[in-house]
């Protein structure tokens, strides 16, 4: 893996200064723009696209919506809630709308770094204070979805994306193993998603869990 290229957004000018130096001196990131409120992480994403996007829930302008227009606009850009709201609400809602990380601001550097290279294998990283609750609450909010998962039919192909996918491969991991190009595993997984009417990787992996006849892994070994 090459020279990762990161973002961050916080409305706390000195975290937010503090946070970028820190990234600006390890070898293996380059800070290529900061922000301050949700329409700054938007733009970010368009003009810069970055690899990771660490940005704060509680700021100017509405954090979730611009995590969801990041999803939908800009997909290559990772996206990792870094946040002092402790609830499993913000952190389920953050998820939901399509980050893949969600990384208490009490953590470690070291902790945010991993966060950080996890996403960018196609992995979810939430603290390990609040990831039990999390996935419950994930879970929880699947039940009761009018899809038929029973009666729901995959092909051999699709079964085996879905089986790779939860054992955290990332698509190129995917590709090799099955003999195919990455664009051809993306055709898949957009035809996954639209199957099992979820949105986005994480919510395909949780979902994938409950389908009857694909060999599922423990969340465990997705998470990191």
């Amino acid at each position: 893996m090459g020279e990762v290229t990161l973002a961050f957004i916080d409305d706390h000018p000195v975290l937010l200064e503090g946070i970028g130096k820190i990234f600006s001196m390890d070898r293996a990131f380059r800070v290529v723009a900061s922000g301050s409120s949700a329409s700054d992480a938007i733009h970010i994403s368009r003009q810069f696209r970055p690899d990771v996007l660490v940005m704060d829930l509680n700021m100017e302008g509405n954090a979730f919506e611009a995590i969801g227009w990041i999803a939908r606009a800009a997909p290559e850009t990772k996206v990792v809630a870094f946040t002092a709201a402790s609830g499993t609400d913000a952190a389920v809602k953050a998820l939901e709308a399509g980050a893949s990380g969600y990384v208490f601001k009490g953590s470690t550097t070291e902790e945010l770094r991993r966060a950080i290279f996890a996403v960018l294998k196609g992995g979810t990283f939430i603290s390990q204070e609040v990831a039990l609750s999390v996935i419950t609450a994930l879970r929880s909010s699947k039940k009761g979805h009018d899809l038929d998962r029973n009666a729901l039919k995959l092909s051999v192909r699709e079964q085996q994306v879905v089986s790779f996918l939860l054992l955290g491969k990332t698509n190129r991991e995917i590709a090799a193993e099955l003999g195919i190009g990455d664009k051809t595993v993306k055709h898949y997984i957009g035809i996954l998603l639209q199957k099992l009417q979820v949105r986005n990787r994480t919510e395909l992996v949780l979902a994938a869990q409950r389908l009857p006849h694909v060999t599922a892994s423990p969340i465990g070994d997705y998470l990191n």
